[in-house]
């Protein structure tokens, strides 16, 4: 008899950094995103049989962990704990590598925005969707996704303005085309 579960270790070692990386920018903090992805994967590995007989599961197991972060956002009706602290101003990292500052600011700004800016931010430009596959794992429309994510960009550009030139927005305008 054929173990359920074969394959899956293989699966959680191969991609569970990337998983881990993904849950920890929709959540904003360590340790909700660790308790996300433990529920997904728990979520999965329950279905492991049907989820990973075409070969592909990480779609799934991706989409379960953008729900169960969907859901504990719903149910709990607050905002993300800060858990990046008192952050240092970009302009005074001179001496600190640029791309860690950037990662330093652009974490800052996220953990202020709302959770569902965050997740359509994440999704779009990290995760790398189409608005219409965001729009898909947020269970909401195309022009939810495209105002959401105006808004968040726009947000972002109010939290830290140093990323419009860091980033390569000529004269770091403020115009947000989403």
């Amino acid at each position: 008899m054929a173990d359920r579960y074969e394959g899956f270790a293989e699966f959680v070692d191969a991609r569970g950094p990337a998983l881990m990386r993904t849950a920890s920018l929709l959540t904003g903090d360590t340790g909700h995103a660790e308790d996300a992805l433990q529920e997904a994967l728990t979520r999965c590995a329950m279905k492991w049989p049907s989820i990973s007989r075409d070969g592909n599961p990480e779609p799934y197991v991706r989409q379960a962990l953008y729900s169960v972060v969907i859901d504990r956002w719903r149910w709990r009706r607050r905002r993300v704990d800060e858990s990046l602290g008192d952050l240092p101003d970009a302009a005074s990292g001179e001496d600190a590598s640029g791309d860690a500052v950037r990662r330093v600011v652009v974490g800052s700004a996220l953990a202020k925005l709302t959770a569902r800016q965050r997740q359509v931010l994440v999704l779009r430009f990290f995760e790398d969707l189409t608005e219409v596959e965001t729009a898909r794992a947020m269970h909401c429309s195309a022009n939810t996704v495209k105002s959401q994510t105006r808004l968040a960009l726009q947000r972002m550009r109010e939290l830290a303005p140093e990323l419009a030139e860091a980033f390569g927005t000529p004269n770091g305008s403020q115009e947000v085309r989403a």
